[in-house]
């Protein structure tokens, strides 16, 4: 009998749901400003690759790819293959500059074998991230290859069992969320363009074509800011001249924490800096680091100072010389929940946004007054995007939108400037009528679906009871969709490595309905992401229920809770939260 109970309520619930639209409170979602990478470079080393990249152009970019990367923190793991895995490497925390020179060298030692099936690669690469990715860090794929298969006759593999392959593995890269970057190598003229890119296009990634190396620092550049939400920064080519000849690298704020700049040239170059204030730098340095191959040089710049740097560059007379500059910040973008998800047609929507860094709001006017952003609202309905200009406040972006129809809506924020841009993950909105469905100009809007079919009259007094049980269900699921807070929760953070305790923050939860989570009272600290799955729903007589889907502890009073389901609070009560991905305790009491 509770078996039937519990799974008639389920079905009421569904059903109150489609027809009405209730939704969970959407949540405020801030853009990673310093998102770690974990990236598989994948290679074809087949012997057709001897003619699509006798240069090796994709060792080269390979290794230039590394040498962009983060000095610490990022992943990065290698595949080589043809119709069967050469070598591989599982991915490799960058910790210092020797485990870059451990992969680059690792790089260097790959050979030729004979067949190719890229499919091989591709599945290689899926399982290196499933079996290796870090859930807090960025995933991605770059292949670099010529697109084209050559089976073994004798092995009785088919191009059918290869796009099978590469089917599952593009769906497994789907459901993980894993960008699939190509670089196509084109020196003999035979790349299958078409393969790669729909590679790309079927797993959210770019799809790039070159058979020089000139071209690397652009392409790499490119997908750095695709990936993390950068602009590349022009720099003019120049020829030349058997002298040192000046660029101007502007360093447009105090917040960028790398600059990545890329010189590539046919012929060896000699480089110089100078900084801001006029003073020359070492190349290298404590903070400016160089790595070399035998087709770039580049100069990476820790937290420089803001300001207009002058890189000198000597390079053998009339030899072109490409630069490319990519900065990447400590910069994210947060958008303040909203009060309610519901709104009536004409109804305006007011929304504000601003720029964090280390996890706290950022005050830096100078950062705003050179970025602009916009209201990226989509209606759910049509497919139409719409964008609303938003108003610089000096520390804050804000918008309002008004409600055309009675449609379901996505909104996120997009700000940006030369060399960096950002967006918020969408909030969800409705504004079609509850228990309705699409009103037309001469009919008016009806049930979707019924909990229940009409009943017979033949049933009688048992169907008017069903009906009357199933509207008590969805009036009272309405209710408590609809239900809001009481009281505060009074939050304090302690780092467990130095021993600090923030001070206690007081969270007033009257603006809030539905339910709420706590990474959304921890302002979307990004290190603190892991408690977007602990969250907090009204409780009856002016308590609060916590529900547990992380992989955090929660304790009270010493002793481990069980909140997978629900745990409630009264006023009063206290609970600890220990973090599993950083040492930090969070503390919390409820309060009425």
């Amino acid at each position: 009998m509770n078996r039937l109970k519990r799974a008639t309520r389920q079905l009421i619930l569904a059903s109150a749901i489609c027809l009405l639209s209730i939704s969970s409170l959407s949540i405020a979602h801030a853009a990673q400003g310093t998102s770690r990478i974990d990236a598989v470079l994948v290679l074809d080393v087949s012997n057709s690759m001897s003619k699509s990249d006798p240069g090796k152009i994709g060792n080269e970019a390979m290794k230039m790819f590394i040498d962009m990367l983060s000095t610490k923190g990022d992943q990065v793991g290698i595949v080589a293959y043809t119709d069967e895995i050469q070598r591989e490497k599982a991915l490799l925390e960058i910790e210092s500059a020797a485990d870059k020179t451990n992969l680059k060298g690792f790089i260097d030692q790959l050979n030729r074998g004979a067949y190719t099936d890229v499919s091989v690669g591709v599945k290689e690469a899926v399982q290196i991230l499933e079996d290796g990715a870090d859930p807090a860090h960025e995933p991605m794929i770059i292949l670099l290859a010529d697109g084209n298969n050559d089976f073994d006759d004798a092995s009785g593999r088919t191009q059918a069992q290869s796009d099978a392959d590469m089917d599952k593995a593009i769906q497994e890269a789907n459901d993980s969320g894993v960008p699939i970057y190509t670089i196509g190598l084109n020196a003999d003229g035979k790349l299958n363009k078409e393969a790669l890119a729909e590679l790309s296009d079927l797993t959210g990634g770019k799809s790039f074509s070159t058979d020089s190396a000139d071209d690397l620092p652009q392409i790499l550049s490119e997908i750095f800011a695709s990936h993390l939400d950068l602009n590349v920064v022009p720099v003019d080519s120049f020829t030349a001249d058997g002298n040192y000849q000046n660029v101007k690298i502007s360093v447009p704020n105090a917040n960028v924490l790398e600059a990545n700049i890329s010189i590539m040239s046919s012929k060896p170059v000699e480089a110089k800096l100078i900084d801001p204030s006029g003073n020359s730098v070492a190349i290298p340095s404590d903070d400016i680091l160089l790595s070399k191959s035998k087709s770039y040089s580049l100069i990476k710049l820790l937290t420089p100072v803001e300001g207009d740097w002058t890189l000198q560059v000597k390079g053998v007379n009339r030899d072109k010389i490409d630069i490319n500059l990519i900065f990447n910040y400590d910069l994210g973008l947060a958008i303040d929940p909203l009060a309610q998800t519901s709104y009536s047609k004409g109804d305006a929507v007011t929304v504000r946004s601003y720029l964090i860094s280390g996890g706290q709001k950022l005050k830096d006017e100078e950062q705003y007054s050179n970025m602009s952003a916009v209201l990226l609202v989509k209606d759910l309905d049509t497919g139409t995007t719409k964008e609303v200009p938003m108003d610089n406040g000096g520390d804050h972006f804000e918008g309002t939108y008004k409600i055309e129809d009675e449609h379901d809506y996505e909104i996120k924020v997009k700000a940006e400037e030369e060399s960096f841009f950002r967006e918020t993950e969408a909030l969800a909105i409705t504004a079609k009528r509850a228990g309705s469905g699409q009103a037309t100009p001469n009919q008016p809007a009806v049930e979707e679906k019924k909990p229940f079919p009409v009943v017979p009259v033949i049933l009688g007094v048992i169907g008017l009871a069903a009906v009357l049980a199933a509207a008590f269900f969805i009036l009272r699921l309405l209710k408590k969709a609809n239900r809001g807070f009481v009281g505060q929760l009074i939050i304090e953070i302690r780092d467990e490595n130095t021993g600090d305790k923030t001070s206690p923050q007081y969270k007033k939860l009257s603006a809030f309905k539905g339910k709420l989570l706590l990474h959304q009272l921890l302002q979307l600290a990004p290190e603190l992401k892991e408690t977007e799955k602990v969250l907090f729903k009204p409780g009856s007589n002016d308590r609060i229920v916590l529900q547990n889907a992380s992989l955090c502890t929660i304790e009270k009073a010493g002793r481990t809770i069980d909140a997978s389901r629900e745990f409630e609070m009264k006023s009063g009560d206290s609970i600890t939260v220990s973090l599993k991905q950083v040492d930090k305790t969070i503390f919390i009491e409820y309060l009425v």
